[in-house]
């Protein structure tokens, strides 16, 4: 190391190293953060920010080229920047989602709008874990999972509970000791949460027997769905419940004890304990064909299905939007919603199914499943299952599944 080292012996007086000129700093940018209140609108923000009218004109004009600001919900972060002590206004930032930020800029006389995304990452979160008293305790109680906000740990239950709802009721057939594993794609924005997401694969051992789920999109198809092992859809044409948060109050029998008219008859139905309110979803694809109130079922409602199938949901507070009789309902869609019309003495659903006009018990019957992965995709099929298996291995759980390593069959895959 080299060091210079100045003596100042000999040196009469310090030397002056003089005075500089006054260097005057731009002032700095101000921002503002103002949030829409409920009944205000984006234009009143503008106005308390003090712009003239023509530069509110305009400025209402630029943002008009990528949302619309007469619908704008309440909480809507906007963001004004000044420049120092001019108090002008060079800049304004307007989110309209997590995901996307409108931004206005001066442009000569006038103003110009772009609108920039949050930039995305995308990972594979791989958990597994065993059931202690519920899915939900055990998928957002997971060490791995930390990380993750507690919002997205939500989905994650929820799009495992969505795609075994057909093989399994959750709040009734699982265990104690029951285990799961999955693998989920996920689009990450920079602070951590997920913007999308998709379950590749899952596995759910429920009493010893194993359920699994594959994601895979057929040739032609807009939208993927899951499929067991075998290539077989886990989709069946009903649902095992029509309510997401109940439990069953009451079962199909030939005899009970009816609490209110005080007599022994029939139950051909399955009572639904819930809360007041909570919206009931259709169990199959078909059309209502009667929308009524009775004096036992309250308001109720039937759809038909195909095959001779025939739900009934009954004791309803009121009725959704888009159940009128003769319309076409989807699987999974919200017909009504928990009420405790009729004879009943508390809320719930009382949830009938028939087959070719006779009453059936809804929790065993044997239901028809969903389309099957189609022959021209079958290749890709199994060659897609394998990899996105594979992670699924990668984690502790019971082995049930094992890349096939016979000869081809007939059909070019393993026997």
């Amino acid at each position: 190391m080299l060091a210079a080292v100045l003596s100042a012996a000999g040196c009469e007086r310090t030397p002056e190293a003089g005075v500089l000129d006054a260097v005057h700093a731009r002032s700095p940018e101000r921002i503002e953060v103002r949030e829409i209140a409920a009944g205000a609108t984006f234009g009143q923000i503008l106005w308390a920010a003090g712009l003239e009218p023509t530069e509110h004109h305009n400025l209402l004009l630029a943002f008009g080229e990528q949302a619309n600001p007469r619908r704008m919900h309440a909480g809507t972060e906007v963001r004004i920047r000044r420049l120092g002590d001019a108090e002008r206004v060079v800049r304004v930032e307007v989110d309209l989602d997590r995901d996307r930020t409108v931004h206005l800029e001066r442009a000569g006389t006038g103003w110009r709008s772009s609108t920039v995304t949050v930039t995305t990452t995308t990972d594979t979160i791989l958990a597994a874990g065993e059931i202690r008293s519920s899915l939900w305790s055990a998928v957002v109680g997971l060490a791995e999972l930390r990380s993750v906000p507690s919002a997205d740990r939500d989905r994650f239950v929820a799009r495992l509970d969505r795609v075994f709802q057909w093989q399994i009721d959750f709040s009734r057939q699982l265990r104690v000791g029951d285990s799961f594993r999955f693998a989920f794609e996920r689009e990450r924005r920079p602070d951590g949460s997920m913007r999308t997401g998709r379950l590749l694969a899952a596995e759910l051992v429920n009493q010893g027997r194993s359920l699994h789920a594959v994601w895979f999109r057929p040739e032609g198809e807009e939208f993927g769905d899951w499929y067991d092992l075998e290539g077989q859809s886990v989709r069946r044409a009903f649902l095992k419940k029509p309510l997401r948060l109940a439990y069953i109050s009451s079962r199909f029998t030939n005899r009970r004890f009816h609490p209110i008219l005080r007599t022994w008859r029939a139950h051909r139905g399955v009572d639904y304990a819930a809360a007041s309110g909570s919206p009931v979803e259709v169990t199959g694809k078909g059309v209502v064909v009667r929308r009524e109130v009775g004096r036992s079922y309250g308001r109720f409602i039937d759809v038909r299905h195909a095959n001779g199938y025939l739900t009934r949901y009954a004791h309803l507070r009121g009725w959704a939007a888009g159940t009128a009789v003769g319309s076409s309902v989807a699987q999974g869609q919200v017909i009504g919603y928990v009420g405790m019309t009729g004879l009943a003495t508390g809320p719930h659903l009382h949830y009938e199914m028939h087959r070719n006009g006779r009453p059936i018990d809804p929790l065993t019957v044997d239901v028809p499943t969903g389309e099957a992965v189609p022959a021209p995709d079958r290749e890709r099929w199994r060659r897609e299952r394998d990899e996105r298996m594979k992670l699924l291995l990668s984690l502790i759980g019971p082995e049930t599944f094992r890349v096939q390593q016979a000869a081809p069959g007939p059909d070019g895959g393993g026997r």
